[in-house]
């Protein structure tokens, strides 16, 4: 393909995102206006299917036994294109994620590819993937294989910084809950077995042991039962932790000491205990380095500045079920910047940004930008071939072929 084509399939792309600019800024207000926590997005997720499905999209909805994941499918090339869309919310604080900015610039990054994809010979799946926050959607939807064909993956997150390659963290979310004996507090305490002393041991433990944390370790985590009421020894407690590391590895060492902590807590009270699981694990980002390449030149070509690779490593986004996606398959996850003052996300004021004219920039600019990776990514005759290999070794691993890949 010579490159004015290839500029004027750029061109295409750009302007369909222009011509759908009311419509993708009216889904993410409309997303933002009603936060639904995660597996409970169903205004959301119905907002995203309805609007891809009037153009053209053969849409199906609660995917993979999720009521809440959708897939929207247009085109019929060789290199299918997962563009992932989250549209779950925080409890009490809403969109401090801006999950709706990422919602709305997914929609409008694969309204553009369909209008060039029979010429760039892609499929384009729109992956509607609830449950980020907790819960791990994008986990389930890769084990139930929603993922399967896929070639690369791709979307955008608001952030206070434009990093065309951020890192993030390996996590672990589990409940502890110790279970006691209840028993009056002053007339027969020896008779009780006190499950929130239990806890207590187990943060004291905890806390001790984060001088020998790893680098890149961390642990924090709320009691989300401590009792009934004073005069009643707590039979029953439980808290919420989050465990994080820099990589997959140094998680489960991690997992290993804290669960020693925990046990710690059991064995000084008498109190039985057991741990279960609120997300799969999420891996680190990995990040396909000419898929960054080809977004950090759209995104400098749409006038953002990006943030150089040492203040790119220098920084830690959190944690984020895309980084099981990019163990996996070929794919990016920038952040796009908004205007949020000193506001960083899960905060109120971040909230209340994602639902301002910066953040509706960022929805086009981000539908843009991933768009136009696509386009690059499609045309370059090594790329293109490294993806549709690894598509294909993949489907050859899980025993399918790429006809039986997708939605199940």
């Amino acid at each position: 393909m010579t490159p004015d084509r290839e500029r004027s399939l750029r061109d295409i792309c750009a302007e369909t995102v222009a011509r759908h600019a009311e419509e993708l800024i009216g889904l993410s207000h409309r997303i933002h206006a009603r936060p639904e926590p995660a597996f409970a997005e169903h205004q959301s997720m119905a907002a995203v299917a309805d609007l891809v499905a009037e153009h053209g999209f053969v849409v199906e909805r609660g995917v993979a036994g999720l009521d809440t994941a959708m897939v929207g499918t247009a085109g019929e090339g060789e290199l299918v294109v997962g563009v992932c869309a989250e549209y779950d919310a925080l409890p009490e604080i809403g969109h401090a994620c801006g999950h709706n900015i990422i919602a709305a610039a997914s929609v409008g990054a694969a309204l553009a590819l369909r209008a060039v994809a029979d010429e760039l010979g892609v499929t384009v799946r729109l992956i509607g993937t609830p449950a980020e926050e907790v819960g791990g959607g994008k986990v389930l939807l890769l084990e139930r294989g929603v993922f399967d064909g896929v070639a690369m993956a791709m979307m955008v997150h608001p952030s206070p910084y434009e990093m065309c390659e951020p890192r993030s963290k390996a996590i672990a979310d589990f409940e502890v809950r110790y279970r006691g004996r209840a028993s009056h507090a002053a007339a027969a305490p020896e008779l009780g077995v006190n499950a929130a002393d239990a806890v207590t041991v187990a943060q004291v433990a905890i806390g001790l042991a984060r001088q020998h944390f790893e680098p890149g370790q961390q642990v924090h985590g709320i009691v989300t039962h401590g009792g009934a009421a004073p005069n009643i020894v707590p039979a029953h407690t439980s808290a919420m932790f989050n465990l994080r590391a820099a990589e997959i590895d140094s998680l489960r060492r991690l997992e290993h000491r804290i669960r020693c902590c925990l046990e710690a807590g059991a064995v000084a009270t008498g109190a039985d205990w057991e741990t279960v699981a609120i997300s799969p694990d999420y891996a680190e980002l990995r990040a396909e380095p000419r898929l960054v390449a080809a977004y950090r030149a759209a995104i400098v070509e749409l006038g953002r500045v990006p943030a150089g690779r040492d203040e790119e490593a220098s920084r830690v986004v959190g944690s984020t079920d895309m980084g099981n996606v990019t163990q996996l398959i070929p794919g990016i996850h920038p952040t796009i910047s908004i205007d949020c003052g000193d506001a960083v996300p899960h905060q109120p004021e971040f909230a209340a940004a994602c639902d301002t004219d910066s953040a509706d920039r960022a929805v086009l600019d981000g539908a843009t930008a991933m768009a136009w990776t696509v386009v690059s990514a499609a045309t370059n005759e090594g790329l293109r071939a490294d993806l549709l290999a690894g598509a294909a070794r993949r489907l050859a691993t899980s025993g399918k072929s790429a006809a039986t890949g997708g939605a199940a």
